[in-house]
């Protein structure tokens, strides 16, 4: 069986989340079943698994509508889309369709690096969920990445389609840190600035905090910066790092208290399992997808409460206590792993084929 996978939302910088997750799912896929890619500019081969691939257009160019004309003569027989805009006029192979989350129907401004056109449009296709049901009915099987995401389709009834569980992951073969070693009195938040995420409540705890320090991770605009830089706390100690590189990323981590993400709404939550994995403690804000991915090794907080926000790392204070959810943290982190997720994906492609092989199968009078 021949599996497509739709690269062509790979960053040529640096991963974003959805980057990386397709990224991480075809290096794992493609160690048990026969895997190919799109791409849509050279670049975003350094961020891409050394796998055979095809150069088409981008999947925001007019074609788009057509791309089926460019992948049926690829022999696909089933392609799987890390999105759920991709083009489908015509196509004569399986399709797998991604949702990965609800969370722009709560909060629908669109992410800034869109151009001017496309953000219009981002608005206005949040405005109601037929147009989502309209993208997501053109797949075979629809994927999402949590049950969280799963139940919300439901509810809203999103597809008529059956929708599977492809799960998100931390980076393979993440050596834990020594939690006997301790840790600095530093806090680590990695994720956009957007408002949902909910950065003010962070800066605004560390007035409580004069002995830690927060670490900004993220690219940042210097206009977003400039709007947090006046809510810190006289005293606080915030870092903005204006983007790091994964070893970066890796080092503050392992020495960090804890990482810290007060979101309002988030479609999965990866920096959480990165930092498990790693054997760093979580502070949360109290949402279902949070409480999926964190379980009972997490620490959870009300979003709207600074000071709470701040009892929670001070909580982490303690030596032993620390040390206990550093372990904790690294078993339930080892509970996702992408060769499980390639799996998953695996028997969602064979159960198309099978889907699709039944309907092409050529019926008699008895």
């Amino acid at each position: 069986m021949k599996i497509i996978v739709d690269a062509r939302f790979t960053r040529t910088d640096h991963h974003d989340g959805i980057s990386r997750y397709g990224a991480s799912l075809i290096a794992a896929t493609s160690k048990i079943a026969d895997v190919s890619m799109l791409i849509s500019d050279p670049r975003q081969l350094a961020l891409l698994p050394d796998v055979p691939y095809t150069l088409i257009n981008s999947p925001l160019s007019p074609t788009e509508l057509f791309v089926a004309r460019r992948i049926n003569p690829l022999g696909a027989d089933v392609v799987v889309c890390p999105m759920q805009t991709m083009g489908t006029w015509g196509r004569s192979y399986g399709l797998v369709l991604t949702l990965h989350d609800l969370i722009y129907y709560e909060h629908p401004a669109p992410p800034a690096f869109l151009p001017a056109p496309i953000r219009v449009l981002w608005r206005l296709y949040h405005k109601a969920f037929w147009p989502q049901r309209l993208l997501l009915n053109r797949a075979d099987i629809v994927a999402t990445i949590s049950s969280t995401t799963e139940a919300l389709m439901a509810k809203h009834r999103l597809t008529s389609r059956p929708v599977r569980i492809i799960s998100n992951a931390p980076q393979p073969d993440q050596e834990p840190r020594d939690e006997a070693a301790g840790a600095e009195r530093s806090l680590v938040y990695m994720g956009s600035f957007m408002p949902y995420k909910n950065v003010e409540t962070m800066v605004a705890g560390m007035a409580e905090l004069p002995d830690f320090t927060l670490h900004l991770l993220s690219r940042i605009t210097p206009q977003r910066r400039a709007e947090l830089e006046i809510m810190v706390p006289p005293g606080a100690k915030v870092v903005f790092h204006n983007g790091v590189t994964d070893d970066e990323y890796a080092t503050l981590l392992k020495r960090a208290t804890a990482l810290v993400s007060l979101s309002r709404a988030e479609g999965y939550g990866l920096p959480l399992v990165e930092a498990m994995a790693l054997g760093t403690p979580v502070i949360a804000s109290d949402i279902p997808i949070f409480r999926e991915v964190g379980g009972d090794a997490a620490s959870y907080v009300d979003p709207g409460s600074a000071s709470g926000f701040a009892a929670a790392v001070k909580e982490l204070g303690n030596d032993d206590h620390w040390q206990e959810v550093s372990r904790q943290s690294v078993a339930r982190a080892a509970e996702f792993s992408w060769d499980e997720s390639a799996r998953q994906l695996v028997d969602v492609a064979h159960d198309i084929k099978v889907m699709r092989s039944r309907l092409k199968r050529p019926t008699f009078p008895t």
